[in-house]
C-alpha cells in the first residue's frame, strides 16, 4: 500500500503556527530542526497527518540575556547553543551540555525547541536545564505561559504541552553558584548517555552569620521517562559542607530512589550502580569549584 505524504505548511509568521495548532491540535505537528522526527518517521515509528514548519518563522533563533535571565529561542540551535559567548560566559556548564549532544552534524540541525518538546529520555540538555531551574514558554492563541522544565517533562515522549501549545522559548535563570553536567557513555560507539546527571547550586535562604546557604539541585538523566530529580535528598546538602562523604550519600539515596530502566545501553542493574557512582562524581565537581 502507498504511503499518503503529509499536507506541508510553511506558515510565515509565529500567529499563522498557533492557528494551525488551535485548528487541528496535535495533528499540526512542529517540524523545527528535523533531527529527532526524522529518525521516528524513517524508521515508520510516527506517520504525521500534517507537517508544520518553522523554518520561515522570523525571530525564534535567539539568544539573548537580560535581567539574570538567559532567553533562548525555539529555533535556536544546539550549535549556536554552545558556541554563543553569552551563554559561556554566565551559564558555563549548559555550553557545555549542548557541546556534548551527538555530533557537530546534528547540532547544527537540532533545535532547543525540539529537544524539549520531543521529551527523549536519553537527550542530554532536558537534565542540564531542570537543574538549572529553566522555565519552558508555551504559546498559543489563548496566550502564553511557563513551565518549570521539572515538571514540561511528563514521561516518555510526552510533555505538559496542550494540543495547541508550541515552545517558543526556554528562559533559564542566572546563577552565582557552580553548575556541572557528566555524560557517561556504556559503549565507545555509542553518542547517547547511558546515564547523565546535572547538578547546580543556588543561593538559598540568609544564614545566621550573615551569609548565603546553598541549595543544591541534583537532576539525572537517562535512566527513565523523565529527568529524576529528588529537592528532599538534595536537602542533605542545607547547611553541610559537600564533601566526599555527603556526597557519596547523595549518590547512594539517588541510586536508591530511582527505578531505572534497561535498554541497549545498559541493564538496570548496571544503571543504579552508575548513577550513584556519577552523582558523587558531580557532587565533588561542584565542591571543588
Amino acid at each position: 500500500m502507498a504511503t499518503i505524504a503529509p499536507e506541508w505548511h510553511e506558515p510565515r509568521s509565529l500567529d499563522g503556527v498557533l492557528s494551525l495548532r488551535a485548528e487541528h491540535g496535535d495533528e499540526a505537528t512542529i517540524i523545527a530542526g528535523g533531527s529527532f522526527l526524522g529518525i521516528i518517521m524513517n524508521q515508520k515509528f510516527f506517520a504525521p497527518t500534517r507537517l508544520v514548519a518553522l523554518r520561515n518563522v522570523p525571530d525564534l533563533a535567539y539568544i539573548e540575556a537580560g535581567d539574570g535571565v538567559l532567553r533562548l529561542g525555539a529555533m535556536a540551535t544546539h550549535r549556536a547553543v554552545e558556541r554563543s559567548e553569552v551563554v559561556k560566559d554566565g551559564w558555563t556548564a549548559l555550553a557545555f551540555n549542548f557541546s556534548v549532544v551527538a555530533s557537530p552534524r546534528v547540532r547544527n540541525q537540532a533545535t532547543v525547541g525540539g529537544v524539549v518538546a520531543d521529551a527523549d529520555y536519553a537527550s542530554d540538555p532536558p537534565s542540564m536545564l531542570a537543574a538549572l531551574g529553566a522555565r519552558v514558554v508555551a504559546r498559543s492563541v489563548r496566550g502564553e505561559r511557563e513551565v518549570p522544565m521539572e515538571e514540561f517533562v511528563l514521561g516518555h515522549y510526552e510533555t505538559a504541552l496542550a494540543d495547541d501549545e508550541l515552545v517558543t522559548e526556554v528562559r533559564v535563570p542566572h546563577s552565582d553558584g557552580r553548575s556541572v553536567y557528566r555524560k557517561f557513555r556504556s559503549r565507545s560507539s555509542e553518542d547517547r548517555p547511558c546515564v547523565s546527571v546535572a547538578a547546580a547550586d543556588f543561593g538559598g535562604r540568609e544564614s545566621g552569620v550573615g551569609s548565603r546557604e546553598k541549595q543544591l539541585r541534583v537532576v539525572v538523566g537517562a535512566v527513565a521517562e523523565r529527568p529524576q530529580y529528588f529537592p528532599e535528598v538534595c536537602a542533605l546538602a542545607e547547611g553541610e559542607r559537600l564533601d566526599g562523604e555527603l556526597a557519596a550519600e547523595i549518590g547512594r539515596r539517588y541510586a536508591e530512589e530511582i527505578d531505572p530502566i534497561s535498554d541497549s545501553r545498559g541493564s538496570a542493574r548496571y544503571r543504579r550502580r552508575v548513577i550513584a557512582v556519577e552523582v558523587r562524581r558531580a557532587l565533588e565537581d561542584l565542591s571543588r569549584g
